[in-house]
């Protein structure tokens, strides 16, 4: 399923097996692989990936970094690393929409012209998903009408119920 506004697209899917530039990571500090879809990333990217990470020396939360893709079909992987939610008061909101830019800058600068994010920090972490997607999409809409990234963003959701978080939020949205 895809739902699409501008340059943003919303997808139900595997970001595993989306033939774009880059796609992004939803990392732990470590980079070094875990659960959820950083474990996938991990598995279908191959052990060279594993490699290249143990390089970076980890990566603080709410930063960036980038590596090949290796066995995915996307260029690139973004490791970003969300914040764990504490409540709301310990800077969340900041460092969730620190992910998306971070991870946008890295995909200007390096003249990618696709980039797909998972749901970052609503699984294991715990961000409310409804505050998450907000953030996502004021972080995205800044980027493209800005043109500080003038490619095509993914919103890559593993369920129907996500995916129509980020829909509603756009339909709700007229300026976008």
């Amino acid at each position: 399923m895809k739902y699409t506004t501008h340059s943003l697209n919303i997808v139900i899917g595997d970001i595993t097996r989306l033939r774009i530039d880059a796609i992004v990571n939803a990392a732990n500090t470590s980079l070094l692989g875990g659960g959820g879809v950083d474990g996938a990333i991990h598995r279908a990217a191959g052990k060279e990936l594993l490699a290249e990470c143990r390089t970076l020396g980890g990566c603080l939360t709410g930063q960036s970094k980038i590596t090949e893709g290796y066995n995915l079909p996307c260029k690139k992987i973004i490791h970003t690393v969300g914040p764990v939610w504490h409540g709301g008061d310990q800077g969340e909101d900041e460092l969730l929409a620190s992910c998306y830019r971070t991870s946008l800058d890295i995909a200007a600068q390096h003249g990618l012209k696709s980039i797909a994010f998972p749901c970052i920090s609503t699984g294991v972490y715990h961000f409310p998903k409804q505050r998450a997607a907000q953030i996502a999409i004021n972080v995205i809409k800044e980027y493209i009408t800005q043109n500080k990234f003038e490619g095509d963003v993914t919103i890559c959701c593993f369920c129907t119920k996500d995916a129509d978080i980020y829909k509603a939020l756009l339909a709700d949205d007229n300026q976008f």
